[in-house]
């Protein structure tokens, strides 16, 4: 797990030491600089999974050195002509994808509750890219099988023009649809596949 992309197995990454070794050469490491209002200040680049998921910190510690994901984007939303093009002001602070001002607290129940209530009162589809290590596929099978409501479309293939793109399985109240080699950003990695699809469920239609 130490050199993947727990969010999407089948991403790249590129390793800490690799980012440091190339912004030592810019005299950057993991600190990355930017001018707002005449001003310079400090951002850090990129995440890293303990960054991203503080409530697994342990997990991922323990595997050692941890892949920086990222750190494109955090210059990119760092530089003075994009923060304008977003109306950004001067005043507000500098983006980062992690932040450790949050205080995050674990629930057993998490969501749970609250499938039962909106059954039958509103439609519910749960999508899942398949190489999510995080929200992983097989997880979200077990915890909608654990509420134990009849199958009424068993587990098949849905397609895009004629390829899979993933399977779906609809239950008494829920709609289960897999996306077929992203992860947990499916939308980002597999657009046309996942527009039809919520396109298809919000109208009611087969796809």
């Amino acid at each position: 797990m130490s050199k993947l992309n727990i969010y999407d197995l089948y991403r790249h990454v590129y390793p800490a030491s690799l980012l440091e070794s190339s912004a030592k050469m810019h005299k950057e490491g993991r600190t990355g600089y930017t001018v707002i209002g005449g001003e310079v200040r400090e951002y850090l680049r990129g995440m890293t999974m303990s960054e991203y998921t503080p409530w697994a910190i342990n997990t991922f510690k323990q595997f050692g050195e941890e892949p920086i994901l990222g750190d494109y984007l955090t210059d990119y939303m760092n530089r003075a002509d994009v923060r304008q093009a977003f109306n950004i002001p001067d005043s507000v602070q500098t983006w980062s994808q992690c932040t450790r001002k949050i205080d995050y607290h674990e629930l057993d129940e998490c969501s749970y509750w609250i499938y039962p209530i909106l059954r039958h009162n509103t439609r519910i589809m749960k999508y899942s890219g398949d190489t999510d290590g995080a929200v992983p596929t097989y997880g979200t099978k077990q915890w909608i099988m654990n509420l134990k409501w009849d199958v009424l479309e068993e587990w098949r293939p849905w397609f895009t023009e004629g390829q899979v793109s993933g399977y779906v399985e609809k239950y008494d109240g829920l709609d289960l649809v897999t996306v077929k080699g992203v992860g947990h950003m499916a939308p980002q990695w597999a657009r046309q596949p996942v527009t039809e699809m919520i396109l298809a469920w919000t109208h009611n239609e087969t796809f």
